[in-house]
């Protein structure tokens, strides 16, 4: 048998990795058009099971947040990969990316639970910077584009908020929501914060910016999200901001037969959305563009969206 040196193995490697790439897209792609395009394969509300799942799961990650935020000393959750050199990797400019998403709550009942934490250090930041940032939703179209294309206050008593946001995201193929959040923000003292949104409603709009846009019916829509809750904490020390954040989403699961196609993409959207968050964020946080803006009144309005 011919036996390759390890330059000629890496080089074979390359080429049939170019080979076969776009063969896979186009494989993703074929699934999702027929995914999209069979509504007896659509689900476009969860069971009230897996409802019960993701409350009982992301309550359970808020109570442990609740408790890392009652000391100083252990603020953040410890990244799991190398603690040791965490902080060292962080202030290098590296994000750490953690699945965190227990085997057992991949699928219920035709759902799927996603749950990932993020790590970054802004150096140079400061917590205020970051308070007035998460704030600002005026600007979270021009600080989160292109993935945010509308942000606006709904509500707001001090601390406590509803928000609404047209969102876009971009994997293969494009999908445009509504989203409404219940925000509430938090401080242990002047380097210390955190903040908690839970979506309270997310529809689907089709042809988004024509003539003739609508909203999907609960029916009609794909199940690419149906519950998104975000945990932000932030610590200001050694000179930066270390942020983290925590995402935990309830999505449709694959229907049978379309794993291959459909699984790694449902799957990368939650990931790569937390990513973009928080790289924009410290983005945003090292370029030192964030001014103490009030928000404009003609932007908050006095209603619930229910």
């Amino acid at each position: 048998m011919h036996c390759f040196s390890g330059r000629k193995e890496g080089r074979m490697k390359r080429i049939m990795t170019r080979l076969f790439a776009p063969s896979r897209k186009l494989s993703i792609l074929c699934g999702l058009l027929f995914f999209l395009d069979a509504p007896h394969l659509l689900m476009g509300e969860p069971t009230p099971a897996a409802v019960s799942a993701f409350n009982v799961y992301s309550h359970s990650v808020e109570s442990r947040l609740a408790q890392q935020h009652r000391s100083t000393k252990a603020f953040l959750a410890p990244v799991s990969s190398d603690p040791k050199n965490a902080e060292t990797r962080l202030r290098q400019g590296e994000l750490i990316l953690e699945q965190l998403t227990p085997p057992t709550s991949v699928d219920l009942s035709g759902a799927l639970i996603h749950h990932w934490r993020g790590t970054a250090f802004a150096p140079g930041a400061k917590a205020a910077d970051f308070v007035r940032l998460m704030r600002d939703f005026n600007a979270y179209p021009q600080n989160f584009s292109p993935q945010v294309l509308q942000a606006r206050v709904l509500t707001q008593d001090g601390d406590h908020m509803q928000a609404w946001m047209r969102v876009r995201q971009h994997h293969v193929i494009t999908v445009v929501m509504d989203t409404t959040y219940d925000i509430t923000f938090g401080h242990l003292d002047v380097q210390h914060g955190y903040s908690i949104s839970r979506s309270t409603r997310i529809t689907e709009v089709a042809s988004p910016g024509t003539n003739s846009e609508h909203t999907l019916t609960a029916s009609e829509e794909h199940g690419f999200l149906w519950r998104l809750n975000t945990y932000w904490s932030y610590e200001e020390r050694d000179g930066g901001l270390y942020l983290q954040i925590e995402a935990v989403s309830l999505t449709r699961s694959v229907p049978t037969g379309l794993g291959w196609a459909i699984q790694p993409y449902l799957k990368s959207i939650p990931r790569e959305s937390l990513e973009f968050t928080l790289r924009s964020a410290c983005s945003v946080l090292q370029r030192g563009e964030i001014t103490a803006r009030p928000i404009d009144p003609s932007s908050v309005l006095e209603r619930t969206h229910k």
